[in-house]
């Protein structure tokens, strides 16, 4: 474990060197924790894959105090093994069709499987959230099976439409709002991502657990999807 200085009023905690299970987990109690217990002097939390950047209010705490308390809680967490936070299952429906997988045909190329075999295999992992960011609500979902790993696109799109559900390297994601982007799009769901009048602001957190299932058609219309370009 690491705690060092960004700037005068930001640092970063490192739990770990390696992406894995174990260090998310930590990660994800931290985060809890500092919110518990630190709320009165922290201004915003940055959790990612290995690593926590701490933004604090210096009229509040210093560095060095803030440092000390943050090594406490840390020490706290790693003898509690039993007050883990139980991951939320959230599930995701998806519409793995043609008018909105602008990239399956690339990928069944890439890959050599076919349509089917791709909607089987990204439907039937369960994912983490390892990190958010990129765009507000943009959650990194890990990992992919690893049939189904693919380079990121060679020529990122300028705008790629809100919902798409896209796969690169061994990542999995859904774009919450239309933005430019360079993953390979399988397909789009109905689900909002961001909710601007929550508390939480977007739909995943870190350390939850997220499914994805095919719908038809039918029922992505239905649940509010459309094929808008934009």
């Amino acid at each position: 474990m690491r705690v060092e200085n960004v700037n005068e009023s930001t640092c970063i905690v490192t739990l770990g060197d390696t992406i894995c299970e174990p260090t998310a987990d930590r990660v994800t109690r931290l985060v809890a924790a500092i919110r518990e217990h630190l709320s009165d002097v922290i201004t915003d939390l940055v959790p990612s894959y290995t690593t926590i950047l701490v933004s604090y209010n210096l009229q509040r705490i210093d560095g060095l105090a803030l440092r000390q308390r943050l090594q406490g809680l840390i020490a706290a967490m790693d003898d509690d093994q039993a007050g883990a936070r139980q991951p939320r299952l959230i599930e995701i429906p998806v519409y793995y069709g043609p008018e909105v997988g602008l990239d399956l045909e690339e990928v069944t190329r890439i890959t050599g499987l076919s349509t089917e075999e791709i909607v089987a295999l990204h439907t039937g992992t369960d994912y983490r959230v390892y990190a958010i960011g990129f765009t507000p609500g943009y959650a990194y979902l890990g990992v992919t099976d690893p049939r189904l790993r693919v380079p990121r696109k060679s020529t990122p799109r300028l705008k790629v439409p809100k919902g798409s559900m896209a796969i690169a390297d061994n990542q999995t994601a859904v774009y919450p709002s239309t933005s430019p982007g360079g993953w390979q799009v399988l397909g789009r769901t109905p689900t909002q991502m961001l909710d601007w009048n929550s508390e939480t602001l977007a739909l995943m957190e870190v350390g939850d657990r997220v499914r994805f299932h095919a719908i038809d058609r039918e029922t992505y219309l239905q649940l509010g999807g459309n094929f808008d370009e934009f």
